[in-house]
């Protein structure tokens, strides 16, 4: 039996696996939960195994010491979280861990020189220069990571209060989010201790929805978003970054509240991070100096 190239992009939401082969040629895909390992280093590796394996039942895999695997994982800066979730047993070949960032830039330009901004339940934007990483922001939920969803949530939460306690004016979009918790202010305090990002994040598609509608909680919720994203598309372009590709649920939308400037430097991105992942399975890419 052949070797097999598995790449791997994990969030806080959710986990996306695909498997090619040595000429790579598709062969299987398959999406599970949460894999952001600063969530928990043994759920992410059991998303992740799920996902994997899901993917080789598609491709009539059934050793999966054949496999190469490359991780782009939300979380992978944290070199103590990386150094535990590397430390877990796994069956495959040979497994390299980087941050979802990286591979995403990684798939974005096919290895070469680019940036990406990515804007998805976090934010992070990322610059590769002849091997050279320059990052900014994406540092984690909540003192980081604006531009995301799980921020987007944060915040509508926050204005929500403030519209029921008559500091700010009430709209569709404050009036759902009451609904969501049965106008039970008890019961967004409760869930706000225990609220993961993906939690957060699961309010954004609403609020796009009702900026649409001219709503003003969800069109300043959009505008701040929006700023916070091109804050870090011009910082990229700073440090050197020409060809800018945003990606994730968040930054496919939001191009169009982007200023002219932010917008010029924006590039269609030649693949996607599972894409930058599989490139990192063929290669060397880990994070740091540690590889199994």
């Amino acid at each position: 039996m052949g070797n097999f190239f598995c790449g791997v992009d994990g969030g806080g939401t959710s986990c996306r696996a695909r498997i090619v082969d040595e000429q790579g040629q598709f062969l299987g895909e398959a999406k599970t939960g949460s894999a952001n390992i600063l969530l928990g280093v043994e759920l992410a590796m059991e998303n992740i195994q799920s996902a994997i394996a899901q993917a080789a039942e598609q491709a009539g895999i059934t050793d999966l010491s054949t496999l190469s695997v490359g991780l782009a994982l939300a979380a992978a800066e944290q070199r103590s979280a990386w150094q535990a979730f590397m430390g877990l047993p796994h069956p495959y070949k040979h497994m390299t861990l980087n941050t979802d960032g990286y591979g995403a830039c990684m798939g974005a330009f096919s290895g070469d020189n680019g940036a990406i901004v990515i804007a998805g339940t976090g934010s992070v934007g990322i610059y590769l220069e002849n091997g050279q990483q320059h990052v900014v922001g994406g540092r984690e939920f909540p003192i980081s990571d604006q531009g995301g969803g799980a921020v987007m949530g944060l915040r509508l939460i926050q204005q929500t209060l403030l519209a029921h306690d008559g500091l700010r004016t009430s709209s569709a979009l404050s009036d759902h989010v009451l609904a969501h918790f049965n106008h039970d202010l008890d019961a967004i305090v409760e869930w706000s201790k225990t609220a993961k990002p993906r939690d957060y994040g699961q309010f954004s598609p609403k609020v796009f929805e009702l900026a649409m509608e001219r709503d003003e909680l969800a069109m300043e919720l959009l505008q701040g978003s929006a700023g916070d994203v091109e804050r870090l598309i011009l910082g990229l372009n700073r440090k050197g970054a020409t060809q800018i590709a945003l990606m994730g649920s968040i930054g496919e939308r939001i191009v169009r509240w982007l200023s002219p400037a932010a917008q010029s430097l924006l590039v269609k991105p030649q693949a996607d991070a599972m894409a930058g992942a599989i490139l990192m399975a063929r290669g060397n890419h880990n994070l740091y100096p540690f590889s199994r």
